[in-house]
């Protein structure tokens, strides 16, 4: 078993025995099941868990969050752990990811809502409604990625994009596809700082107005 890092009990409070718990369920089924790559084990509380929790930071007391792209859990799971008080959507394209969501969720007693589909769709938004924030990690390029995330933020709401290295070369290149989709000025981030060795970047929009739509030729 990876040893749980003493700062655990920091970030996830009372969740503590959750965390360990999916921790465990990673270790075990997460390499088989394509979930996570066979070198993330040994990584799997500071480069995920702990990564994911801390973006608590960012979010209001009982407000209600999308998770786009969950995957494997990321950054849905650690968050709705350390944050019980967030009423929290899972959105997840892929059948099986979405099965092993349910799993997770009923296993840990964790109370998310797994709903399987894609942010871009029309349906999906119908279907889930509008969030006072929607996270993601590692979905997609800044650009792409809040044209499917912001139609899903309400009006003065924000998306939470967490993010690597190339952050603010996202920012610089595409903050002006951000705006087009209704987005104000990106913001670059850190959570964790002084309680994780390598914080979270993370990319903060908020969703300031409908998108513009394109002008009409002739």
């Amino acid at each position: 078993m990876v040893p749980v890092p003493e700062v655990a009990g920091r970030v996830f409070g009372d969740g503590l025995g959750q965390a360990v718990q999916f921790a465990e369920m990673l270790e075990r089924y997460g390499v088989q099941r394509g979930l996570i790559g066979p070198r993330e084990v040994e990584r799997l509380w500071d480069r995920h868990l702990l990564n994911s929790a801390v973006i608590g930071e960012q979010i209001g007391d009982g407000v209600r969050v999308i998770d786009v792209g969950s995957g494997a859990g990321f950054p849905g799971v650690p968050l709705a752990i350390a944050r019980p008080d967030l009423d929290l959507v899972l959105v997840e394209p892929m059948a099986r990811r979405a099965d092993w969501l349910n799993e997770v969720a009923e296993s840990i007693k964790l109370d998310v809502t797994v709903v399987r589909g894609r942010a871009e769709e029309k349906a999906l938004r119908e279907r889930v409604g509008a969030a006072d924030v929607v996270t993601s990690r590692a979905v997609a390029p800044l650009a792409r990625l809040a044209g499917w995330c912001l139609p899903l933020v309400r009006e003065g709401g924000m998306m939470l994009a967490v993010k690597g290295a190339s952050a603010r070369d996202e920012v610089a290149r595409d903050a002006k596809a951000v705006a087009r989709v209704g987005g104000g000025a990106p913001t670059v981030s850190e959570c964790g700082v002084g309680v994780l060795e390598t914080p979270t970047t993370v990319v903060r929009v908020e969703r300031v107005r409908s998108a513009r739509r394109p002008r009409r030729a002739g």
